[in-house]
């Protein structure tokens, strides 16, 4: 049995993908990094309260680390917080959880990853993609969703989001696959079934990938 590794866990992705890996039998034990409690209680779940501004490189430890991190331009404020949040965190994370002999790295990225986007969102996602790359994890796996279908938090309700939602479900006989929206929990089963496949190297899954999984 494996222990994993969960950032981000509180977000839409992240928080389903927690319930997902305490429900399985691959893990022995589940370790989430937060800023505050998520008030759950399972055997096998270890809560450890972090500033992530000050992180302890050496609670980055396990065999399979689930990095959901992710924020938008509007929620952020600026590019810069932007930019520390979808870059700057997941890299740090990702050298130490090299360093400390993670073997398996999966990251949420977005569709529109390109380091040559003309969009500065599309661009960083592209950018980090490309420095995990370069750490040479012996298994990086990279899940580029759509539009990401779920309750969210009251707090973190997306207008645009919302609208897009509505037109892209009303008319999803028009969208082409890749474009259509998925439900966050077929991302979080699609990454907790492909960390058991023992892939090997980078590995992307493209949006209408992910919706051949259960959700």
């Amino acid at each position: 049995m494996k222990k994993a590794l969960i950032v981000g866990a509180s977000g839409l992705v992240g928080r389903i993908l927690v319930d997902t890996l305490l429900k399985n039998d691959h893990y022995s034990s589940v370790k989430i990094l937060v800023r505050q409690t998520l008030s759950i209680s399972h055997p096998k779940l270890i809560e450890v309260i972090i500033d992530f501004k000050n992180l302890n490189n050496n609670e980055i430890e396990a065999d399979d680390i689930f990095c959901c991190l992710g924020t938008t331009m509007k929620k952020a404020g600026s590019k810069e917080k932007f930019y520390a949040i979808d870059f700057t965190l997941p890299l740090q994370i990702a050298k130490a959880a090299k360093k400390n002999g993670t073997k398996q790295f999966l990251l949420i990225s977005a569709m529109e990853a390109n380091l040559n986007s003309i969009f500065y969102y599309g661009r960083v996602k592209g950018q980090i993609e490309a420095a995990l790359s370069k750490l040479n994890f012996e298994t990086l796996l990279i899940f580029r969703p759509s539009l990401l279908l779920g309750n969210r938090k009251n707090t973190d309700k997306r207008f645009g989001e919302k609208l897009g939602i509505i037109f892209m479900t009303n008319f999803s006989f028009l969208i082409p696959q890749k474009l259509k929206p998925i439900k966050a929990k077929k991302v979080a089963q699609a990454m907790m079934e492909t960390a058991q496949k023992g892939l090997k190297n980078k590995v992307i899954f493209e949006s209408n990938q992910l919706q051949g999984f259960k959700g």
